[in-house]
């Protein structure tokens, strides 16, 4: 591992394919609040998690990375476009699921919640319902189709969103604590799909089981990345500072 600022691993961007999300000098304030400072960061691997205490920035990172957040400062890149003047197409590419599926269902009925992005996107018809059936296939979610959305349990709101996202066919998805407001073997389930998505992800958790047979791990702490390298030393690292 490679050590920077307070002890902190930095990962150069040097040799890292321009296909992938970038971070150059990026710090971010809600009003006088700052909440990032001064990261760089070149993401160019399959799994990425991010982890660190509440408050540390590590879902203020999360949003950056498909310009639900843009910076106050610095630059954010998807495969080279940038996400203050080409957020459209960074959002064809970077999904988002958040923490709470109620945040992200907005439609009464679950296949409407499905289909609601392709019909933005202009996709035909026929198009938009073959997607749309696959995904509820592929979610368990086939009997409710026309289910009101909001009486779904838990687990399968969050399946619900993770579908709606899914459906758009981005080419990554960033997963905001994912299973925080899930039961265990929801948390499980939710686990697997993420495990078996093609897309590159990026997972921020608390659950550091989540993590396993990831690339690489982030750390963050103060609104910095304080560690940054494979999963077992990155994890290790992490659960020892909190002792």
């Amino acid at each position: 591992m490679r050590w920077g600022r307070r002890g902190a691993e930095v990962t150069a961007a040097a040799d890292l394919p321009r296909t992938a999300l970038e971070l150059q000098n990026v710090s971010h304030a809600y009003g006088d609040r700052p909440v990032l400072h001064d990261v760089t960061l070149t993401l160019g691997e399959s799994r990425v998690g991010v982890v660190g205490a509440n408050g540390s920035g590590k879902s203020t990172f999360a949003r950056l990375l498909n310009g639900l957040v843009v910076p106050s400062a610095g630059t954010v890149l998807v495969d080279g476009l940038d996400t203050r003047t080409q957020l459209r197409e960074v959002r064809r590419r970077v999904g988002f699921v958040f923490q709470d599926p109620d945040a992200q269902i907005v439609h009464p009925t679950v296949a409407e919640d499905v289909e609601f992005g392709l019909t933005n996107l202009g996709v035909p018809a026929d198009e938009r319902a073959r997607r749309v059936e696959d995904m509820l296939a592929r979610y368990g979610l086939a009997g409710h189709h026309d289910h009101p959305a909001h009486l779904l349990s838990g687990g399968q709101k969050q399946l619900l969103a993770i579908a709606g996202v899914l459906v758009m066919q981005p080419q990554r998805v960033v997963f905001d604590e994912p299973t925080t407001l899930l039961d265990l073997a929801n948390t499980r389930r939710v686990a697997r799909v993420i495990d078996e998505l093609e897309q590159h992800v990026v997972v921020v958790t608390h659950h550091l089981d989540l993590l396993t047979g990831f690339d690489r791990v982030l750390v963050f702490e103060d609104g910095r990345v304080a560690a940054d390298g494979a999963p077992a030393e990155t994890l290790r690292w992490y659960v020892d500072r909190l002792s």
